[in-house]
């Protein structure tokens, strides 16, 4: 009887009492174990440390490599916890993201390349920045707005509004993390193959006073004549682009030199208003994020299986 009164106070219990009653057992599982849990300790700070190393030369030598591995990491760790976990809601998102991005993708890696691409590739990765900054904004002011207990006032849970929080920060970090370095791969191919960008030569094009060297459009077009008509922008370096096609390669694709003769680009110069300068805060909060995402959960399963082998619990 005793039993089975214990088993319904269970399942009268809210998440968060449960959960402190099988953390205090937890607690009492492992007492007395604090030199084994300090040894785990130790292991886990030294495979940061090296991890940490190790990354950082394998950027610095072989840049290429580190970012595509990286990408695959963050396109496939999240999958592999969604389906473990049943997280259908992200699955149909990232289903959606990826079927876009695909053909996205496909569209930049023709040869040859249409003029009209890169403003497609710009539009739909920069419409993902935008909405990416936007929901991780909304979750980041859920988490404030109940962290200060205002969720009370509009009779919301706590546990709720937070759930909705850390999951819309989530959302707008993951994605926007995504769309960043997929528009920096679209772009590094795009301007290669139009011929006036060249990562690490010489471009095979010489570029004319009147081409955008972004989408290798004409920036001034006469009357009756096909082409993209659109305010330009002038770098330091004095070369001219369409101002979309500048914004998006410097901001959304994440290139800091000039696409022709890989002059540094001042950003700061190039935001008209303080609102626009929080992108570049927001690109560089991203690019912190990625080894957060990626790598951290590769390290976490490589001290796992080393406190296996060792015999630590």
């Amino acid at each position: 009887m005793a039993a089975a009164v214990g088993q319904s106070d269970i399942l009268k219990m809210t998440h968060r009492e449960n959960w402190k009653i099988q953390h205090e057992k937890l607690h009492v599982t492992h007492r007395g174990h604090e030199a084994m849990h300090a040894e785990m300790v130790l292991i886990l700070i030294a495979a940061l440390l090296v991890a940490q190393v190790v990354l950082v030369q394998w950027k610095q030598r072989h840049c290429r490599s580190y970012s595509l591995v990286t990408l695959l990491q963050m396109w496939v760790v999240p999958l592999y916890f969604t389906m473990k976990l049943y997280w259908w809601r992200f699955l149909s998102t990232w289903g959606m993201f990826s079927v876009i991005t695909s053909y996205v993708i496909f569209r930049a890696t023709r040869k040859p390349l249409s003029g009209r691409t890169p403003r497609m590739v710009y539009k739909w990765f920069l419409l993902i920045y935008k909405l990416s900054y936007a929901v991780g904004v909304v979750g980041y002011l859920a988490i404030m707005f109940t962290m200060f207990g205002f969720n009370v006032f509009f009779r919301i849970k706590a546990e709720d509004s937070m759930d909705v929080g850390v999951i819309l920060l989530f959302y707008g970090l993951y994605y926007g993390v995504m769309g960043r370095d997929f528009a920096e791969i679209c772009s590094d191919y795009m301007a290669s193959t139009i011929g006036y960008y060249s990562g690490g030569g010489v471009p095979s094009r010489s570029l004319c006073q009147d081409i955008c060297a972004v989408c290798g459009q004409k920036i001034l077009v006469d009357v009756n004549e096909e082409g993209i008509i659109e305010d330009t922008y002038q770098l330091s370096c004095n070369h001219r682009f369409h101002e979309f096609c500048i914004r998006g390669w410097c901001i959304v694709g994440k290139k800091q030199t000039c696409p022709y003769c890989n002059e540094k680009v001042d950003l700061q110069r190039m935001m008209n208003n303080p609102w626009e300068r929080t992108h570049v805060l927001y690109g560089q909060l991203l690019d912190w994020l990625r080894y957060l995402v990626a790598w951290q959960p590769v390290i976490i399963g490589i001290v796992h299986g080393i406190n296996f082998t060792l015999g630590l619990e």
